[in-house]
Protein backbone atom coordinates (compact mmCIF):
# COMPACT_ATOMS: atom_id res chain seq x y z
CA UNK A 1 0.00 0.00 0.00
CA UNK A 2 1.14 3.52 -0.75
CA UNK A 3 0.65 7.03 0.60
CA UNK A 4 -0.18 10.30 -1.14
CA UNK A 5 0.33 13.80 0.25
CA UNK A 6 -2.43 16.17 -0.89
CA UNK A 7 -1.93 19.95 -1.03
CA UNK A 8 -5.08 22.07 -0.70
CA UNK A 9 -5.97 25.06 -2.84
CA UNK A 10 -7.76 28.36 -2.40
CA UNK A 11 -10.74 28.21 -0.08
CA UNK A 12 -8.83 26.28 2.61
CA UNK A 13 -7.20 29.40 4.05
CA UNK A 14 -8.04 30.82 7.47
CA UNK A 15 -6.70 33.75 9.49
CA UNK A 16 -3.39 33.13 11.29
CA UNK A 17 -2.85 29.86 9.42
CA UNK A 18 0.93 30.40 9.38
CA UNK A 19 1.11 31.48 12.99
CA UNK A 20 -0.82 28.31 13.89
CA UNK A 21 1.85 26.05 12.36
CA UNK A 22 3.67 23.79 14.86
CA UNK A 23 6.66 25.28 16.64
CA UNK A 24 9.58 23.44 15.05
CA UNK A 25 12.91 24.42 13.43
CA UNK A 26 11.74 23.02 10.07
CA UNK A 27 8.73 25.33 10.13
CA UNK A 28 10.87 28.29 11.17
CA UNK A 29 13.29 27.65 8.31
CA UNK A 30 10.48 27.37 5.78
CA UNK A 31 8.95 30.66 6.89
CA UNK A 32 12.38 32.29 6.76
CA UNK A 33 12.99 31.05 3.20
CA UNK A 34 9.67 32.44 2.03
CA UNK A 35 10.24 35.75 3.82
CA UNK A 36 13.67 36.12 2.23
CA UNK A 37 12.21 35.60 -1.23
CA UNK A 38 9.34 38.03 -0.55
CA UNK A 39 11.67 40.57 1.07
CA UNK A 40 9.25 40.87 4.01
CA UNK A 41 7.94 38.61 6.77
CA UNK A 42 5.42 36.15 5.38
CA UNK A 43 4.16 35.58 8.93
CA UNK A 44 2.08 38.74 8.64
CA UNK A 45 0.47 37.71 5.37
CA UNK A 46 -2.01 35.45 7.17
CA UNK A 47 -3.90 38.22 8.97
CA UNK A 48 -7.62 38.32 8.19
CA UNK A 49 -7.30 41.63 6.34
CA UNK A 50 -4.35 40.35 4.27
CA UNK A 51 -6.22 37.21 3.21
CA UNK A 52 -8.65 39.37 1.27
CA UNK A 53 -5.90 39.34 -1.36
CA UNK A 54 -5.58 36.41 -3.76
CA UNK A 55 -1.81 36.91 -3.65
CA UNK A 56 -1.59 36.50 0.13
CA UNK A 57 -3.96 33.53 0.14
CA UNK A 58 -2.02 31.60 -2.49
CA UNK A 59 1.40 32.31 -0.99
CA UNK A 60 0.21 31.32 2.49
CA UNK A 61 -1.25 28.07 1.16
CA UNK A 62 2.03 27.24 -0.55
CA UNK A 63 4.08 27.97 2.57
CA UNK A 64 1.73 26.06 4.87
CA UNK A 65 1.59 23.00 2.62
CA UNK A 66 5.35 22.78 2.08
CA UNK A 67 6.09 23.41 5.77
CA UNK A 68 3.79 20.61 6.91
CA UNK A 69 5.19 18.15 4.33
CA UNK A 70 8.73 19.01 5.39
CA UNK A 71 7.84 18.39 9.02
CA UNK A 72 6.42 14.98 8.15
CA UNK A 73 9.64 14.20 6.29
CA UNK A 74 11.56 15.22 9.41
CA UNK A 75 9.57 12.47 11.16
CA UNK A 76 10.71 10.04 8.42
CA UNK A 77 7.18 9.99 7.01
CA UNK A 78 7.52 10.09 3.22
CA UNK A 79 4.90 10.03 0.46
CA UNK A 80 4.84 7.71 -2.54
CA UNK A 81 2.85 10.26 -4.56
CA UNK A 82 1.99 13.96 -4.33
CA UNK A 83 -0.94 15.89 -5.77
CA UNK A 84 -2.13 19.45 -5.36
CA UNK A 85 -5.54 21.03 -5.89
CA UNK A 86 -5.27 24.28 -7.89
CA UNK A 87 -2.40 26.37 -6.44
CA UNK A 88 -1.61 23.36 -4.24
CA UNK A 89 0.11 21.93 -7.32
CA UNK A 90 3.08 24.24 -6.66
CA UNK A 91 3.54 22.76 -3.18
CA UNK A 92 3.26 19.28 -4.67
CA UNK A 93 5.95 20.15 -7.24
CA UNK A 94 8.28 21.39 -4.48
CA UNK A 95 7.84 18.29 -2.33
CA UNK A 96 8.22 16.06 -5.39
CA UNK A 97 11.67 17.59 -5.85
CA UNK A 98 10.90 19.15 -9.24
CA UNK A 99 10.90 22.82 -8.19
CA UNK A 100 12.87 24.84 -5.65
CA UNK A 101 10.77 26.32 -2.86
CA UNK A 102 12.02 29.88 -3.36
CA UNK A 103 11.21 29.71 -7.06
CA UNK A 104 7.73 28.45 -6.16
CA UNK A 105 7.20 31.36 -3.74
CA UNK A 106 8.12 33.87 -6.43
CA UNK A 107 5.97 32.14 -9.06
CA UNK A 108 2.91 31.87 -6.83
CA UNK A 109 3.21 35.52 -5.87
CA UNK A 110 3.28 36.53 -9.55
CA UNK A 111 0.46 34.10 -10.35
CA UNK A 112 -1.76 35.75 -7.74
CA UNK A 113 -0.80 39.25 -8.88
CA UNK A 114 -1.62 38.46 -12.51
CA UNK A 115 -4.94 36.90 -11.53
CA UNK A 116 -5.92 39.94 -9.45
CA UNK A 117 -4.85 42.34 -12.18
CA UNK A 118 -6.89 40.48 -14.79
CA UNK A 119 -10.03 40.39 -12.61
CA UNK A 120 -9.76 42.93 -9.77
CA UNK A 121 -13.42 42.69 -8.78
CA UNK A 122 -16.80 41.29 -9.69
CA UNK A 123 -15.68 37.73 -10.45
CA UNK A 124 -15.39 34.51 -8.48
CA UNK A 125 -16.42 30.89 -8.19
CA UNK A 126 -19.37 28.90 -6.92
CA UNK A 127 -20.07 25.32 -5.96
CA UNK A 128 -22.90 23.15 -7.26
CA UNK A 129 -23.82 19.98 -5.37
CA UNK A 130 -26.02 17.16 -6.62
CA UNK A 131 -25.57 17.37 -10.40
CA UNK A 132 -23.25 15.24 -12.50
CA UNK A 133 -20.63 16.65 -14.86
CA UNK A 134 -22.83 15.72 -17.84
CA UNK A 135 -25.88 17.46 -16.34
CA UNK A 136 -23.92 20.59 -15.49
CA UNK A 137 -22.31 20.78 -18.93
CA UNK A 138 -25.73 20.40 -20.54
CA UNK A 139 -27.09 23.34 -18.53
CA UNK A 140 -24.09 25.43 -19.54
CA UNK A 141 -24.43 24.48 -23.22
CA UNK A 142 -28.16 25.25 -23.32
CA UNK A 143 -28.47 28.31 -21.10
CA UNK A 144 -25.13 30.15 -20.96
CA UNK A 145 -24.33 32.81 -23.56
CA UNK A 146 -21.01 34.24 -24.77
CA UNK A 147 -22.03 37.60 -23.37
CA UNK A 148 -22.49 36.17 -19.86
CA UNK A 149 -20.21 33.13 -19.69
CA UNK A 150 -20.11 30.61 -16.85
CA UNK A 151 -17.50 27.87 -16.95
CA UNK A 152 -17.14 24.44 -15.38
CA UNK A 153 -13.99 24.89 -13.28
CA UNK A 154 -13.44 21.95 -10.89
CA UNK A 155 -14.72 18.38 -10.94
CA UNK A 156 -14.05 17.57 -7.29
CA UNK A 157 -16.20 14.44 -7.05
CA UNK A 158 -18.99 12.97 -9.19
CA UNK A 159 -21.62 15.37 -7.82
CA UNK A 160 -19.60 18.29 -6.55
CA UNK A 161 -18.55 20.79 -9.20
CA UNK A 162 -17.37 24.37 -9.12
CA UNK A 163 -18.13 27.04 -11.69
CA UNK A 164 -16.35 30.30 -12.53
CA UNK A 165 -17.41 33.64 -13.96
CA UNK A 166 -18.83 37.04 -13.07
CA UNK A 167 -20.73 37.10 -9.77
CA UNK A 168 -24.13 38.09 -11.28
CA UNK A 169 -23.82 35.34 -13.89
CA UNK A 170 -22.85 32.81 -11.22
CA UNK A 171 -25.88 33.73 -9.11
CA UNK A 172 -28.24 33.35 -12.07
CA UNK A 173 -26.72 30.01 -13.02
CA UNK A 174 -26.90 28.67 -9.47
CA UNK A 175 -30.61 29.47 -9.38
CA UNK A 176 -30.98 27.62 -12.68
CA UNK A 177 -29.04 24.64 -11.26
CA UNK A 178 -31.32 24.46 -8.22
CA UNK A 179 -34.35 24.52 -10.49
CA UNK A 180 -32.87 21.59 -12.40
CA UNK A 181 -32.13 19.24 -9.51
CA UNK A 182 -29.07 20.59 -7.72
CA UNK A 183 -29.18 19.97 -3.98
CA UNK A 184 -27.27 23.09 -2.95
CA UNK A 185 -25.27 25.96 -4.40
CA UNK A 186 -23.14 28.70 -2.88
CA UNK A 187 -20.51 31.24 -3.76
CA UNK A 188 -16.98 30.37 -2.66
CA UNK A 189 -14.44 32.51 -0.85
CA UNK A 190 -12.50 33.03 -4.08
CA UNK A 191 -12.29 36.45 -5.73
CA UNK A 192 -11.07 35.40 -9.19
CA UNK A 193 -12.53 33.07 -11.87
CA UNK A 194 -9.94 30.31 -11.62
CA UNK A 195 -9.59 27.28 -13.90
CA UNK A 196 -11.37 28.55 -16.95
CA UNK A 197 -10.46 30.23 -20.28
CA UNK A 198 -10.82 33.69 -18.73
CA UNK A 199 -7.33 33.14 -17.29
CA UNK A 200 -5.69 32.13 -20.57
CA UNK A 201 -3.48 35.24 -20.51
CA UNK A 202 -2.30 34.38 -17.00
CA UNK A 203 -1.20 30.96 -18.27
CA UNK A 204 0.77 32.64 -21.06
CA UNK A 205 2.54 34.90 -18.54
CA UNK A 206 3.31 31.91 -16.33
CA UNK A 207 4.61 29.89 -19.25
CA UNK A 208 7.05 32.67 -20.13
CA UNK A 209 8.24 33.05 -16.54
CA UNK A 210 8.57 29.32 -16.03
CA UNK A 211 10.93 29.06 -19.00
CA UNK A 212 13.47 31.02 -16.95
CA UNK A 213 13.44 28.45 -14.14
CA UNK A 214 15.22 25.12 -14.00
CA UNK A 215 13.04 22.10 -13.21
CA UNK A 216 14.24 18.65 -12.26
CA UNK A 217 12.62 15.31 -12.89
CA UNK A 218 10.66 14.52 -9.70
CA UNK A 219 11.93 12.18 -7.01
CA UNK A 220 8.33 11.47 -6.01
CA UNK A 221 5.65 10.89 -8.68
CA UNK A 222 3.47 13.97 -9.23
CA UNK A 223 -0.20 13.54 -10.14
CA UNK A 224 -1.53 16.37 -12.28
CA UNK A 225 -4.86 17.93 -11.31
CA UNK A 226 -5.32 19.08 -14.92
CA UNK A 227 -4.70 15.85 -16.84
CA UNK A 228 -5.19 13.28 -14.05
CA UNK A 229 -1.94 11.63 -15.10
CA UNK A 230 1.31 10.97 -13.26
CA UNK A 231 3.98 13.30 -14.63
CA UNK A 232 7.53 11.96 -14.54
CA UNK A 233 9.59 14.80 -16.01
CA UNK A 234 10.35 18.31 -14.89
CA UNK A 235 9.30 19.70 -18.27
CA UNK A 236 5.87 18.07 -17.99
CA UNK A 237 5.37 19.52 -14.50
CA UNK A 238 6.49 22.95 -15.72
CA UNK A 239 3.80 22.88 -18.42
CA UNK A 240 1.23 21.66 -15.93
CA UNK A 241 1.89 24.54 -13.53
CA UNK A 242 1.57 27.06 -16.34
CA UNK A 243 -1.72 25.81 -17.71
CA UNK A 244 -3.69 24.44 -14.77
CA UNK A 245 -4.85 27.96 -13.83
CA UNK A 246 -6.84 28.24 -17.08
CA UNK A 247 -8.05 24.62 -17.32
CA UNK A 248 -10.52 22.63 -15.26
CA UNK A 249 -9.26 20.81 -12.19
CA UNK A 250 -10.09 17.14 -12.69
CA UNK A 251 -9.52 16.30 -9.06
CA UNK A 252 -11.78 13.26 -8.84
CA UNK A 253 -9.98 11.62 -11.75
CA UNK A 254 -6.60 12.36 -10.16
CA UNK A 255 -7.69 10.69 -6.91
CA UNK A 256 -9.06 7.71 -8.86
CA UNK A 257 -5.70 7.38 -10.57
CA UNK A 258 -3.83 7.36 -7.25
CA UNK A 259 -6.23 4.76 -5.86
CA UNK A 260 -5.74 2.57 -8.93
CA UNK A 261 -1.98 2.84 -8.38
CA UNK A 262 -2.37 1.38 -4.89
CA UNK A 263 -2.70 4.46 -2.69
CA UNK A 264 -4.66 3.65 0.43
CA UNK A 265 -3.59 6.50 2.71
CA UNK A 266 -4.23 10.10 1.68
CA UNK A 267 -2.84 12.81 3.97
CA UNK A 268 -3.98 16.38 3.45
CA UNK A 269 -1.40 19.03 4.27
CA UNK A 270 -2.15 22.10 6.36
CA UNK A 271 -4.36 24.07 6.46
CA UNK A 272 -7.04 22.08 4.64
CA UNK A 273 -9.52 19.31 5.40
CA UNK A 274 -11.78 19.42 2.31
CA UNK A 275 -9.70 17.10 0.13
CA UNK A 276 -9.81 14.45 2.84
CA UNK A 277 -13.62 14.48 2.64
CA UNK A 278 -13.56 14.12 -1.14
CA UNK A 279 -11.36 11.02 -0.85
CA UNK A 280 -13.65 9.47 1.77
CA UNK A 281 -16.65 10.14 -0.44
CA UNK A 282 -15.01 8.50 -3.46
CA UNK A 283 -13.26 5.58 -1.74
CA UNK A 284 -14.73 4.59 1.64
CA UNK A 285 -12.19 1.76 1.99
CA UNK A 286 -9.22 4.14 1.79
CA UNK A 287 -7.81 5.95 4.82
CA UNK A 288 -7.93 9.73 4.50
CA UNK A 289 -7.00 12.29 7.11
CA UNK A 290 -5.97 15.91 7.40
CA UNK A 291 -3.20 17.22 9.60
CA UNK A 292 -5.49 20.07 10.65
CA UNK A 293 -8.03 17.59 12.11
CA UNK A 294 -5.81 14.70 13.21
CA UNK A 295 -2.46 16.28 14.05
CA UNK A 296 1.07 15.84 12.77
CA UNK A 297 1.99 12.92 15.05
CA UNK A 298 -1.03 10.85 14.02
CA UNK A 299 -0.31 11.52 10.35
CA UNK A 300 3.33 10.46 10.73
CA UNK A 301 2.39 7.24 12.57
CA UNK A 302 -0.12 6.26 9.90
CA UNK A 303 2.34 6.98 7.08
CA UNK A 304 4.89 4.70 8.77
CA UNK A 305 2.32 1.93 9.23
CA UNK A 306 1.11 2.16 5.64
CA UNK A 307 4.59 2.07 4.13
CA UNK A 308 5.57 -0.90 6.31
CA UNK A 309 2.54 -3.01 5.36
Amino acid sequence: MTTAFLFPGQGSQHPYMLRDLPAHPVITRTLAEASEELNESVAFWDAESELESTVAVQVCLLVSGVASARLLKEEKAFPDFVAGHSVGAFGAAVVAGALDFKDAVRLVRMRGEWMEKAFPKGYGMGVVLGLSEVQLKRLIDVHVTKANPVYLANINCPRQMTIAGAIPDLRRFMELALANGAQRTELLDVSVPSHCPLLHEVSLYLETELQRISFRDPDIPYASNRTARVLKTGEAIKKDLAWNVSHSVRWHEAICLLYELGTRLFVEMLPGNVLMGLVKNAFPTARALSISDNGMKTAAILVHRTRNN
